[in-house]
């Protein structure tokens, strides 16, 4: 080809070119572009959860992004899309005390009117108090609840001791009864999820602590702190080592692997829905403070400068209708908001759960133990405080006055650090908690 020839063809090919991109551009303005809702989660992050969210109870509801962040990570995210004034996130879905420093610090819209319509749909008016975080204005919807129970294959029901309530155990009935478990399989039989992702620090916070200290921050080296953790020596002596690879105790249930285990409902639920008529559901025990248990609250709410707030208000208003509620309790586990009663044809999985909770919630030596509150993004060192004190206490078998006094100084100076102020059950107070 001449070099003439070529260099008209390469004109025409360049016109060609130039036609095709400034009409894909028209045609890009000229469509209109579906929005869509990015809608980011602290909760039913794992795997199976997100995919129920995503295809089961966001369905219908429009064009929903759903993102799930671990609880250190949405801190930072938020805290950079603050700062930075350029938001991508329409929607949050956190626990109280993690929208807690998004409140403090003003970022989410007020949600009065949404409260108001939900108030009167049966939604309790003091779960919605709740959901003010301290303000006068509605700054997020209560969305589900959960708590953390005790689950036994009821084959463990033989081992207990004579005696022995299991829907009022206390610890040294527990005890007791792992022993009896061992002696007549030859292992141990009960579990806790100590692993990488499991909520054990939980159990630290709202059920060990409270039971045996009647604080959480402020009892933390307490000498009744340290008879609690001689108690739960004696205790490890009877539960599996694996616990500190298991994160759900569904799995090592469902496995025979274990007897008896505690931990959130969500993450008991599919080994017991699977084979109700296998378990017993019941309380965690109780201690010489009383029996500990964290409710557990999660919230919806609409950052300021939101990109779809309209969007996100109307997700809102279908992840709160009595029918997505119950459906959310149906395949994940977490129970309604609404004053709502569940169905008689409820999955019997989630039946059981249902009345482990408000066994516990019931239970006449009930100590209440809130989320932590006002850490910002300092919750998992919050956390590792705990899990640190387990690994060296229990597993490591470091002296417990000296690992107290230690973890009790860091605890203090994390305290200090977000100037946290006590919440329940450790007695208010003005300015950071103190450790005593």
């Amino acid at each position: 080809m001449h070099l003439k020839q070529r260099t008209m063809k390469e004109e025409k090919m360049k016109h060609i070119m130039s036609f095709g991109i400034l009409a894909s551009t028209v045609l890009a303005f000229a469509s209109p572009v579906l929005a869509q809702t990015v809608f980011v989660s602290t909760q039913l992050r794992p795997i199976e959860e997100a995919t129920v969210v995503r295809e089961e109870l966001l369905k219908d509801v429009g064009s929903v992004d759903y993102v799930v962040e671990e609880p250190p990570q949405f801190a930072v995210r938020m805290e950079a899309e603050r700062q930075a004034g350029k938001h991508t996130v329409s929607l949050v879905g956190a626990l109280h005390g993690e929208l807690s420093p998004l409140a403090d610090k003003d970022t989410l819209e007020p949600l009065d009117d949404l409260a108001k319509k939900l108030a009167a749909g049966g939604m309790p008016q003091s779960l919605l108090d709740l959901g003010k975080l301290g303000k006068s204005t509605q700054q997020y919807i209560p969305w589900m609840q959960a708590t953390y129970v005790m689950a036994a294959k009821k084959e463990a029901l033989q081992y207990l001791p004579a005696g022995a309530d299991v829907n009022a155990l206390n610890y040294d009935q527990l005890i007791e009864w792992g022993k009896n478990m061992q002696d007549a399989t030859g292992q141990p039989q009960i579990g806790f999820p100590a692993g990488p992702k499991g909520l054990m620090a939980r159990y630290f916070q709202g059920y060990f602590y409270p039971s045996f200290t009647g604080g959480v921050v402020r009892t933390f080296q307490s000498a009744d702190a340290a008879a609690g953790w001689e108690k739960l020596k004696a205790l490890w002596a009877y539960v599996t080592p694996n616990s500190t690879n298991y994160d759900f105790m569904q799995e090592p249930l469902a496995a025979g692997e274990v007897m008896v285990a505690w931990d959130h409902i969500a993450r008991l639920k599919n080994a017991i829905s699977a084979a109700p008529d296998d378990y017993v559901v019941f309380p965690a025990p109780a201690g010489p403070k009383g029996r500990g248990y964290m409710p557990v609250v999660a919230g919806l709410a609409i950052p300021k400068g939101a990109p779809d707030k309209a969007g996100a208000e109307k997700v809102i208003e279908h992840l709160s209708m009595p029918e997505t509620q119950l459906l959310t309790a149906s395949k994940v586990g977490f129970f309604p908001t609404l004053n709502i009663k569940l169905p008689p044809d409820l999955d019997a999985g989630v039946a059981l759960l249902a009345g482990a909770v408000t066994a516990t919630q019931a239970s006449k030596d009930a100590v209440i133990s809130l989320l932590p509150v006002g850490l910002g993004d300092k919750g998992g060192e919050f956390n590792k405080v705990y899990m640190d004190s387990f690994q060296r206490i229990v597993l490591q078998n470091e002296p417990i006055a000296d690992v107290l006094k230690a973890q009790g100084a860091t605890m203090a100076k994390l305290m200090t650090d977000t100037k946290a102020a006590c919440w329940a059950p450790d007695a208010k107070s003005d300015g950071p908690c103190p450790v005593e």
